[in-house]
């Protein structure tokens, strides 16, 4: 498998609006927008994204096919890297070679992330990417309808550990 990251294009959005409407991936990743189907709130959002110069914000590629989106945003010693890989594709080690390469690219340390507490594969990707739990914190999770807990994670001013 060939995975790359590059800039988002207008083209990866409708693939990213499907994505964050499968009911297992909003389930997984808890905290999501309140109405993932609102088309019109996607949109804006992803147009701030993709304007603001703070926020890195690349599409992630498996063999050229566009399989997610994966981005850094927030004030600097606040930044956190978040992730989005299309069900189809989890298990297979995508994100974790994603967020490696956004973290070759973004720089800046520290960085944070925050995973709901039961997302194990997340925060198996976090954590072989160099992400140390910090911190715990409970708060509705419009993905679930629910309170739900949260891990914190930090990755702090080291290199990023080797694949084994």
């Amino acid at each position: 498998m060939d995975i790359a990251l590059r800039p988002v294009h207008d083209s990866d959005l409708p693939v990213f609006f499907r994505q964050t409407n499968d009911p297992e991936s909003v389930r997984m990743a808890a905290f999501t927008p309140e109405d993932p189907a609102d088309r019109d709130r996607f949109e804006a959002k992803w147009a701030h994204i993709r304007s603001s110069p703070e926020i890195v914000a690349r599409t992630v590629l498996v063999d050229g096919d566009v399989v997610g989106s994966a981005s850094v945003f927030g004030e600097a010693g606040e930044r956190e890297v978040t992730y989005w890989i299309d069900r189809a594709y989890w298990g297979k080690g995508i994100a974790t070679a994603a967020l490696r390469l956004l973290l070759a690219e973004v720089t800046d340390r520290p960085l944070y992330a925050r995973v709901a507490a039961d997302n194990a594969g997340s925060l198996r990707v976090l954590r072989t990417c160099g992400f140390e739990v910090t911190g715990t914190a409970r708060a509705y999770a419009p993905g679930r309808g629910e309170e739900t807990d949260e891990l914190v994670l930090a990755l702090e001013d080291r290199p990023v550990p080797p694949l084994s």
